[in-house]
């Protein structure tokens, strides 16, 4: 259906659904925001109230007008309207990705309200709409200023460094520990099999599969470690999801080069591949765990060259 098809009546029952569906919307944003941002929580939930009182008032202009059935129409049911997500949708709800999806939600609601203006003729229906419009840029007004308190109360500096927890504890360090793992680990079996053989493509296919196993391996150990509720690392699955593939990532970088034909050139560049991933190392445990940029090194650097020495001397015996 076509917004220019709408009847009065659907106009009416549409912006009930919409004012039914951005309060729930906010109310989702509030539980999912309550235990970390509780100050940007309470600002949705204020949202949400206003929104059901908007929604009591386009009722009651319904029943005056049409009667007690109002017809379903949903957003989804009109061309021009942009899906709204829920909040699991969004993976774990960072107050600012909230805040600037509600802004845009107002924003439509209000475009919304004004175009139905131009709809209807009758004096009550365009002055309820007109009101309405206004209290949807209000709300966008809302979501600024709310912004802006919480920026000058020290609140917002409070859940930015709270959600750069979230992210280190749910990101960064399970994608550390596999990327550490699959770069170190499978140093010894990618170059054990290369002095061992001499051969690239027999080479590729032990870095290929012990990427593949410790990827599967971390990623299932990660997963199954907490379920994040105590330890507030996050969803244990996206957690293992991250583990493993950057476990993978970490074999593959130095198993890559061994597609090369030549023997000598691809051990010379999976041996500077090896530096470069060891660096990376070092700079996201300086970067992310504030270690300091020697110690770093030389814990990574002295781990990696044992594990390469031990696959060097298995592959060589």
């Amino acid at each position: 259906m076509h917004f220019r098809d709408l009847t009065e009546p659907q106009l009416l029952a549409l912006a009930i659904s919409l004012e039914e569906e951005d309060g729930r919307i906010y109310d989702d944003f509030s539980a999912a925001l309550r235990a970390d941002y509780p100050a940007t929580a309470d600002l949705f939930k204020r949202m949400s109230a206003e929104e059901s009182q908007h929604r009591h008032e386009l009722i009651d202009a319904f029943q005056k007008r049409y009667g007690d059935h109002i017809p379903m129409l949903r957003r989804h049911d009109v061309k021009g309207f942009s899906p709204h997500r829920a909040a699991w949708r969004f993976g774990p709800l960072k107050p600012e990705k909230a805040r600037r999806e509600a802004a845009l939600m107002e924003l439509e609601t209000r475009r919304f309200y004004e175009a139905a203006i131009e709809k209807t003729s009758d004096a009550g229906m365009r002055q309820l709409l007109g009101d309405l419009a206004r209290a949807e840029q209000e709300h966008g007004e809302i979501v600024s200023s709310g912004e802006a308190e919480l920026v000058r109360t020290g609140t917002a500096r409070e859940e930015h460094d709270t959600a750069q927890r979230q992210f280190i504890l749910s990101i960064v360090q399970p994608g550390l520990v596999g990327l550490m793992d699959g770069s170190v680990s499978t140093l010894a079996p990618v170059f054990a099999a290369a002095f061992a053989t001499g051969n690239t493509a027999d080479t590729f296919r032990v870095g290929f599969a012990a990427s593949v196993g410790a990827g599967i391996s971390m990623g299932f150990a990660e997963a199954l470690a907490d379920d994040g509720k105590l330890s507030g690392r996050g969803t244990p699955w996206l957690r293992g999801v991250v583990c493993g593939l950057m476990t993978t990532v970490g074999g593959i970088g130095h198993t890559l080069p061994y597609l090369l034909p030549e023997f000598r050139t691809a051990t010379v560049v999976a041996v500077a591949v090896v530096i470069v991933e060891l660096a990376v190392i070092c700079w996201i445990r300086h970067r992310y765990m504030e270690t300091p940029v020697a110690s770093a090194a030389l814990q990574i650097g002295f781990g990696g060259a044992l594990v390469f020495v031990a696959g060097v001397l298995i592959g060589k015996s």
